[in-house]
């Protein structure tokens, strides 16, 4: 079979996942072809990302022949379509004409799947992405599933409509399965609880001897600059911990629209000199600051958050995680035995735990060493991979002829 995978504006700077759960899919036998809404509007840090544009299919803007096409068979499914956009929740005239510009990608992605023999496509993404696959569904397209990523509210409105024609829906979390099921109305057994995994062996470099210092840590987080992944409470735990005698370094990875008040911040603070900032880096870059790194810290708050990639990579790399409560990390972090939660938007509760590590170097080792078992045991992307692959070869051998009317 070959698998149609679908994720918007690809590759972007926190796409590496994706691109690992391909190679993964490829590496079992499986032919994967590449689509996604439209070319990224930020250049891609990776090593893979002009391979991955040279392979991708973009539906945005979409393609003349695929619109001939569709008009040299009579507009198929165009009523289906305009019956599925008519109830959704638009609140503008801007909504209503976005949404109708839908069926044009719509359009696109069904003449491509053909093209390739494409009979299923998996998205990664619940917003307008799962509109364009449930539309091209109704046009004769392939069957369709996604996974989600985060919390539906991220995802703006009608999930209902999106989902109600999905084969199944990957839920990243069991947090997200039960917003699936309470709010999307998405059935039980339409529902998978599973998680895009990591490559653990790849991870092998950023393993090595740290040695301890007392009251000395590095700190690293490894995210997106946004205001939600909560690097502020970590200055504060910083910032009290260098006034309790603590020698504390943090670096910071990512970028985003947050970098300018971030470090504005750090000179508020005047930890200037105990904090870096790298910017976007590829894949062995964060190996490279994981490996120098004590202890990964993800301060994330609100929504949006779900299976953290960060906390995985750390995990594999051999490193204690402090995160906070959000998302799936409770599923992720045994507190005490791999790693520890706290609460969020909690400098203080962030402090006691960088303290407890800087000052003791046999737990710092000891929740290290668990923490690499429980990446190799449970997070490898072979094991995620495998799970999609089963569940799209399930879909396609039960592929429905339903017509919709």
């Amino acid at each position: 079979m070959t698998i149609g995978y679908l994720v918007p504006e690809f590759p972007g700077q926190t796409h590496i996942m994706f691109w690992r759960e391909i190679e993964a899919l490829k590496s079992m036998g499986e032919k994967v072809a590449l689509v996604s809404t439209r070319r990224p509007s930020i250049d891609c840090p990776h090593d893979f990302a002009s391979a991955a544009i040279s392979e991708t299919h973009y539906i945005y803007p979409p393609s003349l022949p695929g619109l001939l096409n569709w008009a040299a068979v009579g507009g198929k499914g165009l009523g289906q379509s305009l019956s599925y956009l008519r109830p959704l929740q638009a609140r503008q005239t801007s909504e209503r004409a976005k949404q109708a510009v839908l069926i044009a990608s719509a359009i696109d992605l069904t003449h491509w799947a053909r093209q390739h023999g494409v009979r299923h496509v998996h998205g990664h993404s619940c917003a307008d992405t799962a509109h364009v696959l449930a539309l091209a569904r109704r046009q004769g397209g392939p069957t369709y599933s996604i996974t989600l990523h985060g919390d539906l509210a991220v995802y703006g409105l009608d999930h209902q409509a999106k989902l109600r024609d999905a084969s199944f829906v990957c839920a990243v979390g069991k947090h997200l399965r039960h917003q699936l099921e309470d709010q999307a109305g998405v059935p039980p057994d339409r529902v998978i609880e599973t998680f895009m995994g990591i490559d653990t062996a790849r991870a092998d470099g950023a393993r090595r001897p740290r040695a301890f210092v007392p009251g000395k840590l590095h700190i690293a987080t490894v995210a997106r600059l946004n205001a939600a992944k909560g690097h502020e409470y970590v200055f504060q735990a910083l910032r009290q911990g260098i006034n309790n005698g603590l020698d504390l370094h943090y670096t910071v990875v990512g970028g985003g629209p947050h970098e300018d008040a971030l470090k504005k911040r750090t000179r508020e603070l005047d930890l200037e000199n105990h904090v870096t900032f790298t910017g976007s880096l590829a894949e062995q870059g964060v190996h490279e600051v994981l490996a120098a790194a004590d202890v990964l810290v993800l301060a994330s708050t609100g929504l949006g958050e779900a299976w953290p990639v960060a906390v995985m990579e750390a995990m594999s790399a051999g490193l204690p995680v402090i995160a906070t409560v959000i998302g799936a990390t409770s599923e992720m972090i045994s507190p005490g035995h791999d790693g520890f939660l706290v609460p969020q938007a909690d400098a203080a509760a962030i402090l006691e735990k960088i303290e407890l590590l800087a000052n003791d170097g046999v737990l710092r080792q000891r929740l290290g060493d668990a923490a690499l078992v429980t990446a190799r045991r449970r997070f490898d992307v072979k094991v995620s991979a495998g799970i999609l692959r089963d569940a799209i070869r399930t879909a396609i051998d039960r592929q429905s002829t339903r017509v919709f009317a």
